[in-house]
């Protein structure tokens, strides 16, 4: 049976991962993730876990550590954040046009430079068309879930594709909440034994990662576009199952108080629980304001956030990144592009916040619904804003 227990949110992820018997651990450490990849190191010279944990020099060869030893059959997992992903990008690509189900938990740091260490979403955002499914959570509960789903959405038949869980650096990884940890039991039953669709053996020669030509590389690009589109799908279908079995529902796009909303403020990871909070203290002055909450980034949840945002004047995008000289932050793009061409569509405005672990008080998401208020009755005076730059 499941068991409440009290821990560092990152050692729970190792705790969890364990539990899903990876084969195969190649990480190197980069604050604030290297937490996740040290303990399971323990777990495994503890001998609680049979597994090879592979010190690399660099996550650039922890990512392509984990794409052969998945191109060998093997459950493989890996951990990195911020500049880490950066040295991985060349490898970040490559596993999903090999269709290779490595999991990957992201600690979201900001990208430098300056050097910071702290959060915000820049690094995953820099790598959003490589072609992995990339989910958020938002407390220590979702990402010990989500973990555990990351391995049985991307090893199965028709998805067969790589997962990055998100989870924010510090203020997720680092803290201390009470979770509920299955037991080996339910995960052995939830998730199943790693069967590979083809693997490379000296007695099965298979080709895998070969030269395209340009008469066929559209082709390529076209079959992994539709693959990612069609793990969504079987996502909803393990959410569901997680559902039955442990009790704790998942969608694309959550809901917090939406009825009857016409202000909505739309964010992704842990600060959607702050802004609950504001919410909450919105509603009872009886302002009708509501709160989405984007669990699913890839493939992107189209149909979701368009019937999420039916009745609403303006829709308040809550980014933790920005897309230099572009019009805002990518999930703004995202969401506005999502709700271009409907009828009776609403406003959309870009709110970039908490860059770099800049913190983001209850009262900062009462001035962003206050103004996203305003611009449904006067219309946006700016394309986007970094909210609370001093001096400005």
């Amino acid at each position: 049976m499941s068991e409440r227990v009290g821990m560092e949110i990152a050692l729970a992820a190792a705790e969890v991962v364990a539990l899903c018997r990876p084969d195969v651990i190649a990480a190197y450490p980069i604050t604030p993730n290297t937490h996740i990849p040290e303990h399971l190191s323990d777990i495994v010279a503890e001998g609680r876990l049979d597994a090879d944990f592979i010190c690399v020099e660099s996550e650039h060869s922890a990512l392509s550590a984990c794409c052969g030893a998945s191109g060998a059959g093997a459950r493989a997992f890996t951990a990195t954040s911020s500049q880490g992903l950066l040295y991985m990008a060349e490898i970040v690509p490559i596993v999903p046009s090999m269709r290779l189900p490595v999991v990957m938990i992201i600690g979201n740091r900001a990208l430098s430079g300056p050097i910071n260490i702290w959060n915000d979403h820049s690094d995953i955002m820099s790598q959003r068309d490589a072609g992995w499914i990339s989910m958020f959570a938002a407390n220590g509960q979702e990402v010990v879930d989500m973990a555990v789903q990351s391995f049985k959405i991307a090893e199965h038949r028709d998805v067969m594709l790589p997962v990055n869980l998100n989870l924010d650096g510090f203020q997720l990884t680092h803290v201390v909440e009470p979770m509920m940890l299955p037991s080996q039991e339910e995960v052995d039953a939830f998730l199943p034994g790693y069967k590979p669709y083809a693997a490379v053996h000296p007695d099965n020669i298979v080709s895998m990662g070969t030269l395209a030509l340009p008469e066929i590389f559209n082709e390529c690009m076209k079959a992994k576009d539709e693959a990612l589109k069609g793990s969504k799908k079987i996502i909803l279908e393990v959410w569901k199952e997680w559902e039955e079995k442990f009790g704790r529902g998942y969608k694309p796009v959550e809901s917090y108080r939406t009825e009857g909303a016409e202000v909505l403020l739309l964010a992704i990871g842990s600060m959607a629980e702050t802004a609950e909070v504001a919410i909450d203290e919105l509603r009872d002055k009886g302002m009708p304001v509501g709160l989405l909450k984007l669990r699913l980034w890839r493939p992107f949840p189209f149909e979701e956030i368009r019937d999420a945002v039916k009745g609403a004047k303006v829709v308040a995008v809550l980014d933790r990144a920005v897309s230099f000289g572009g019009p805002g932050g990518p999930v703004f793009s995202e969401v506005r592009s999502a709700l271009y061409g409907e009828k009776d569509r609403p406003m959309v405005i870009s709110e970039i916040i908490g860059l770099g672990g800049r913190d983001v008080p209850v009262g900062d998401f009462v001035k962003i619904a206050e103004k996203a208020a305003g611009v449904a009755k006067t219309g946006p005076e700016e394309e986007y804003e970094i909210f609370g730059v001093r001096g400005s």
